[in-house]
């Protein structure tokens, strides 16, 4: 009977670490992504200010574009979290889009890509 409970104990222990672990590591993996997505709303601020001379002058734009794609292949490479997975598809969709526009000398739609990060910042609030 003792050993039974020495080892049931033992058992009960090893299972709360053990899930203890998990539970850090999901958090950290939340942390890691809503780190990333405040990355991305900044590069968005730093878009949406270059947009405003894009006409004249895409290069701005451009960069944004290629940090956010920077960004955004990070955190799908970090994630097997289904929600964020979607987010950024959503994201990346927005940005070559964004890219498409430039490329034939129209204005981006930044407001699509806006929209995406507050998706993807929603998806990473850690809780």
């Amino acid at each position: 009977m003792r050993r039974s409970l020495a080892t049931a104990a033992t058992a009960t222990a090893v299972a709360l670490t053990a899930s203890l672990a998990v539970g850090c590591g999901a958090l950290d993996k939340a942390l890691d992504c809503a780190d990333t997505a405040v990355t991305i709303a900044g590069t968005v601020g730093d878009l949406q200010e270059a947009a405003s001379s894009a006409a004249e002058d895409p290069t701005e734009v451009r960069q944004s574009l290629e940090s956010i794609d920077k960004d955004l292949d990070k955190l799908a490479d970090e994630t097997d979290d289904g929600d964020v997975s979607k987010a950024v598809k959503e994201m990346n969709t927005a940005v070559k889009e964004a890219r498409t526009d430039i490329d034939q000398g129209r204005d981006p739609d930044i407001g699509a890509i806006g929209d995406a990060a507050d998706g993807l910042t929603k998806v990473c609030e850690p809780g």
